[in-house]
């Protein structure tokens, strides 16, 4: 029997999600589409896939008749907006996958740490640049401490609907912070870039790394290794060339200005680019592709995981 779930959030992020699940999904079920306008794309999608929908956000999904029925809610609106909808949503009991950068649950990333919170009643997916860099953070840091962890994240203008520009000082800080915390860095830092050029450019993300000395060859079959994990739900998912490395002696050290020391060791320089599968936007938005599906395989091992508690 499939767990049925609600997504709130008609815009970008919340349309490929509820696509992914109708097509993918052996374990969900969309049971209602939630958003504020009654004019969006998304909702107007639902309506068409015949999935019940309401434009009264949150106070709409409690008042259908199916909520009592649903066991998961995930929210693609905005880190604002989270925070509310995660107060009321406690209070029914309903577990929540949080698709915005607000925070409040711990932080997932499948491949790095997706078995760790699945009892946790409200999950952090961090963010679109966090679900692609972080796995090769951690994929370092597993051979050899990262002292200082860098990304940028370049993603296409007409990927970013308007909850994404609207959270872009949380996204960096997110970001940032998961690096910490998921990605083993001992220092953060993440940047995104909309990019504005026609025709719109792929996703793309740099990972930079200064870590202790370490052998080369293990490193790269850590990350190897580790992008071979991503794609067995992202497989839009790859390095866009091999990677690099740039010893960093005593007598050249590199000033590290949000530490505030100079630092010496092993840099190394990944180069990503994400492919979306093109369930709602073209291919080029491997932003919602990365983000979806983590949450999708995320809310799966839930679905499991509740099954197995009410057995």
């Amino acid at each position: 029997m499939k767990t049925k779930v609600a997504v709130i959030g008609s815009g970008n992020i919340g349309t490929d999600l509820m696509i992914k699940i109708m097509r993918l999904s052996d374990v969900l079920e969309m049971a209602a589409m939630v958003g504020v306008d009654p004019a969006s794309d998304g909702l107007a999608r639902a309506a068409r896939l015949s999935v019940p929908t309401t434009a009264e956000g949150i106070g709409g999904l409690l008042a259908m008749p199916q909520f009592a029925d649903i066991g998961i809610v995930f929210d693609a609106t905005s880190a604002g907006a989270h925070a509310s909808h995660d107060a009321v949503l406690r209070r029914y009991g309903k577990r929540v996958i949080d698709l915005t950068p607000a925070a409040i649950g711990p932080y997932t990333v499948p491949s790095v740490n997706g078995d760790a919170n699945l009892e946790a009643p409200n999950v952090n997916m961090v963010t679109c640049g966090g679900q692609a860099t972080i796995p090769i953070v951690a994929a370092v840091n597993r051979v050899s401490p990262v002292i200082y962890g860098e990304i940028v994240a370049s993603i296409a203008s007409k990927s970013a609907g308007p909850g994404t520009r609207a959270n872009i000082d949380e996204f960096t800080e997110t970001t940032s912070r998961a690096i910490e915390v998921v990605g083993g860095a001992r220092r953060g830092k993440a940047v995104i870039i909309l990019n504005p050029a026609e025709p719109p450019l792929i996703m793309r993300d740099t990972v930079y790394c200064l870590c202790d000395d370490a052998a080369e060859d293990a490193v790269e079959a850590s990350i190897l290794a580790m992008v071979a994990e991503v794609q067995g739900y992202v497989p839009g998912y790859r390095l866009k060339q091999k990677v690099q490395f740039e010893r960093i002696g005593n007598n050249d050290r590199l000033l590290i200005p949000e530490m505030g020391e100079a630092f010496a060791g092993l840099k190394v320089s990944a180069f990503l680019e994400v492919e979306g599968a093109a369930h709602y936007l073209p291919a080029y938005a491997g932003n919602l592709d990365i983000m979806t599906s983590a949450a999708l395989r995320t809310a799966e091992k839930v679905a499991h995981r509740m099954t197995k508690e009410a057995a």
